[in-house]
């Protein structure tokens, strides 16, 4: 039998680190040394430019993270073919023992909502046959449409022996003119909160913690500390460490006393420590993710 998604995620921190690597490609950060061979003539080639380095990051990240997130958003930017290339670089992280986080940001209500969770895991069933699509670990989901919105993605998740990210508290500079307003004496993101404690309750792995963790942003890291005591057993995901501004002290807050508990995600501050003509990229990404996975262990 599977472990749990939870199980698996701690497997993975205890045998790296809590660094998750995002993988956000962007044409005009690409190395030079990959742009150049494949061109920007139509959207294939620069879905293979973005494959290539992709699986490069993989490659070189691979002793210092255990977690890699790809953000869909810049494949979907593409078409056709970048949605084929996120395909096969989240197929070649599983490979090559990732757990993987498909941040979609999903959110929408019955029928549409199943079809969303169900890409995201154990993919298209046709009779007693599934066809994976994105067989993705886990997903990030918008619960702003309330619990009708949440439970598909939940009880796909469930089925499959995946995980799901509920937005609690963000890290974006915005956050809190919704998430902050008070409801009943206390802000909106802390009832979200106790909802994903509530629906997390029944997961639980033999690591003590479960399937349906929340994302919470470094910016933020006394609401940070806030989340952690209010979801002792709810994994937290991370933002907003690097380059938005979040520090490595800031987020321990968010780890329990085992070590576990979070997982502090890193895109740009990993991906692209480096100009685009520098011929000592590789050597950048490594050193980046070395010194993130350094300072991030508890």
């Amino acid at each position: 039998m599977m472990p749990s998604f939870s199980d698996r995620l701690a497997e993975a921190v205890r045998r790296t680190s809590p660094l998750c690597v995002g993988i956000d490609p962007r044409w005009e950060s690409l190395p030079k040394s990959i742009r150049e061979p494949h061109g920007s003539t139509n959207l294939a080639n620069i879905a293979a430019a973005f494959e290539q380095f992709g699986l490069r990051v993989l490659e070189l990240v691979r002793p210092f993270a255990g977690v890699v997130k790809p953000q869909s958003a810049f494949f979907e930017l593409i078409g056709p073919p970048g949605m084929e290339a996120l395909q096969r670089l989240l197929i070649r992280a599983k490979e090559m023992g990732f757990v993987t986080i498909l941040d979609a940001k999903r959110g929408d209500i019955a029928s549409t909502a199943t079809a969303y969770a169900d890409a995201a895991f154990a993919g298209l069933t046709i009779g007693e046959r599934s066809l994976p699509v994105w067989d993705a670990d886990s997903l990030t989901i918008n619960p702003y449409l309330g619990r009708d919105a949440v439970e598909p993605f939940l009880t796909a998740a469930r089925a499959a022996g995946r995980g799901a990210f509920v937005l609690v508290r963000t890290s974006n500079p915005g956050a809190g003119l919704f998430q902050d307003l008070v409801c009943d004496g206390r802000p909106l993101y802390r009832h979200v909160a106790e909802a994903v404690a509530g629906w997390n309750a029944s997961t639980l792995g033999a690591c003590g913690l479960g399937d349906v963790g929340a994302v919470a942003g470094a910016t933020h890291p006394r609401e940070l500390e806030e989340l952690r005591l209010a979801m002792p057993d709810v994994w937290l995901l991370v933002p907003g460490y690097g380059a938005q501004g979040g520090t490595a002290e800031d987020v321990k807050v968010a780890y329990r006393a085992d070590g576990l508990g979070a997982v502090v995600n890193s895109s740009r501050g990993i991906s692209f420590p480096f100009k685009p003509d520098d011929p000592a990229w590789e050597t950048k990404i490594v050193d980046a993710a070395r010194k993130a996975s350094d300072e991030l262990r508890p």
